[in-house]
């Protein structure tokens, strides 16, 4: 079937398409959006996505996205650094941080181990995660990876790296649903998660 848009809007929609959610209907109506704004705007927006990506890095401590050495949790003298929850992406903080419940500090993987994806724990921030605990201070390291066959494996295998690093390792207790998204819990659930974790 012949395309008769201009070739422009043709390689903007396949760029919209590559995003995460973002079908062919979705990225051809927002291809056409931008062609409805004003110049000024679709300039900003493009500056704000090239000075997201050239400014914002990770964290040095927890590997959180941040525009500064150190991302605000870690900034924050009031938490508790005693206690690390690690979770597969930054989003997953921003869930925690609504149940204005956790204290503790944070250590982001970046993804989950999944050999039939090709992601191998060297992809992830597990050395950094095992570097924090071998420098001491921390006693409770509690795995809150989505409740998937990923997520487990993911808990699992470092689980058993920092077991005998003689901290504890805990996982959250799952009134979540199994396969379910963290980012997509509400506050009450993932707080009850949370609170009734579980040794690994």
């Amino acid at each position: 079937m012949a395309n008769y848009d201009a070739l422009p809007l043709v390689v903007l929609t396949e760029q919209f398409a590559k995003l995460p959610g973002i079908g062919a209907k979705s990225a051809a109506r927002l291809a056409y959006h931008v062609m409805s704004m004003e110049a000024a705007e679709v300039e900003a927006f493009a500056n704000a996505l090239l000075n997201a990506r050239r400014t914002v890095h990770f964290c040095r401590c927890c590997e959180n996205l941040t525009d500064k050495e150190f991302c605000p949790v870690c900034e924050d003298d009031a938490r508790d650094r005693s206690v690390v929850c690690v979770v597969e992406t930054p989003k997953d903080i921003s869930a925690f941080e609504r149940t204005g419940e956790y204290k503790g500090v944070y250590h982001v993987l970046h993804g989950l181990i999944s050999p039939l994806k090709n992601i191998l724990p060297d992809d992830l921030k597990i050395r950094s995660l095992v570097a924090r605990v071998q420098q001491g201070g921390i006693q409770e390291v509690i795995m809150a990876t989505n409740p998937t066959v990923e997520g487990d494996a993911t808990a699992a295998y470092i689980s058993q790296l920092l077991k005998p690093l003689g901290v504890k390792v805990s996982r959250l207790a799952f009134g979540l649903p199994v396969g379910g998204q963290l980012e997509y819990a509400d506050e009450v659930t993932l707080y009850k998660a949370l609170e009734n974790r579980n040794i690994m």
